[in-house]
């Protein structure tokens, strides 16, 4: 027992958790760290803008699961033996509280993502847990006595377990290594990218709204067409385009549609949130009888510059007083703010946060232990399997659970 060795493949986020714990667990194994770059735990260094989003105020597993396109079924079982409320007694035990933010983000409360990965650098001195950079996997081959010979691009080791935590890839020559065990690898799609509207994009003298970057908009819904899919919530209007966490979690649940459509389809946005366009007349029949100049109302708490947008693209003068708006003026203005159209040209990933859709298929893996069904002794945890979640600390939890499991077993 004391001579075990388990190799953990990747110094990310769910490797370093996953060999924090397995040490924790077991003082006796041999815990090293294998990472095929010269950095280690580069997405919690970036995460949250630098202080490092460690999880989401959700405790309830039925509302946490909706927050992952894919992989929710497998991650009910999942949280279901490690949790966000898990996750906070575990940092906490190491000496990091965490804070709740309004939109139920949580963060540590230096707001600086070095304590996460000083955390964990301190955890894997502490327990002796050996750390190899610019060391790549190459192979894992199965051995008769259940052990697993792990070839690298230095050296060859032998392991009683491997833990992959590789991490999620735009390409599939990052998963051979895993092929090559008789896995299969799920269609690797980007998730959680904004929308890119093209410069030719003009609506007469209305401009292009893209030189209203910096607007945003607290709760409207955008939707995709000819897809079932839209999403509400803040949109956020860029020099590219759209963005914010309607059009974020838009992208991640419609990733292969997206994907299919070669990244240009049609973009339908209703500014006002849920309403239709006798609703939003109903709102405009309100101010019937005023002298006000329209450009001096905005409505639906859309930002002046916005609303100014609007109207020029309705085609209605500034100078205009409510009670002098026409019928068809008014249908027209209806009709933009609850059915804006455009026509999304490309993407442009959500700053440095790369979140793939796609991975080792998740029939392959027993939930209950995140082991292997087909090498025995290989196990799986965080982005490298195909789940993924949207934008506020859910891709994470993925990785604290699925690396605590996999630690638990091995």
């Amino acid at each position: 027992m004391k001579n075990k060795l388990i190799i953990v493949i990747g110094g990310g986020a769910a490797g370093f958790f996953a060999a924090i714990n397995v040490a924790e667990k077991h003082p006796g194994y041999r815990v090293i760290i294998l990472e095929k770059s010269d950095k280690l735990l580069s997405k919690v260094r970036i995460s949250g803008g630098g202080r490092c989003n460690v999880t989401n105020h959700c405790f309830d597993v039925n509302e946490l699961v909706k927050n992952y396109p894919r992989g929710n079924k497998e991650l009910k079982q999942v949280f279901s033996q490690f949790d966000v409320e898990d996750t906070i007694a575990w940092f906490k035990n190491k000496g990091i509280e965490l804070k709740t933010e309004r939109d139920d983000r949580m963060f540590p409360e230096t707001d600086d993502s070095e304590t996460i990965i000083n955390c964990f650098l301190r955890q894997a001195e502490k327990r002796n847990i050996e750390i190899c950079t610019q060391e790549e996997v190459l192979s894992l081959t199965f051995l008769e006595n259940k052990k697993i010979e792990v070839k690298t691009s230095k050296q060859t080791y032998l392991a009683d377990a491997v833990i992959c935590s590789s991490g999620g890839h735009n390409a599939i020559k990052n998963y051979k290594f895993i092929k090559d065990t008789g896995h299969t690898i799920s269609q690797l799609i980007p998730s959680l990218f904004t929308i890119n509207l093209p410069e030719s994009q003009l609506s007469g003298k209305a401009g292009n709204i893209k030189e209203l970057m910096g607007l945003s908009v607290q709760n409207a819904t955008v939707r995709v067409e000819k897809t079932k899919h839209q999403y509400s919530g803040p949109v956020l209007i860029t020099h590219w385009g759209l963005s914010g966490p309607a059009v974020l979690k838009l992208s991640a649940f419609a990733a292969k549609d997206f994907h299919d459509l070669d990244y240009n389809a049609g973009i339908i946005v209703n500014w006002t949130g849920d309403m239709n366009e006798e609703k939003v007349k109903a709102v405009f029949n309100e101010h019937a009888n005023s002298k006000t100049f329209m450009v001096n109302t905005p409505l639906f708490d859309l930002p002046k510059r916005l609303w100014e947008y609007f109207l020029n693209k309705a085609d209605i003068a500034f100078q205009k007083p409510w009670i002098e708006l026409g019928k068809k003026q008014q249908n027209k203005l209806a009709q933009l703010l609850t059915s804006d159209a455009y026509q999304m040209k490309g993407k442009t990933t959500f700053k440095d946060e790369f979140v793939t859709s796609g991975g080792v298929n998740l029939k392959e893996i027993d939930f209950k232990t995140m082991q292997s069904k087909i090498v025995p002794n290989l196990f799986f945890c965080g982005e490298v399997l195909d789940i993924d979640g949207i934008t506020g600390g859910f891709n994470f939890q993925n990785a604290w659970s699925t690396a605590w499991i996999a630690a638990d077993n091995v």
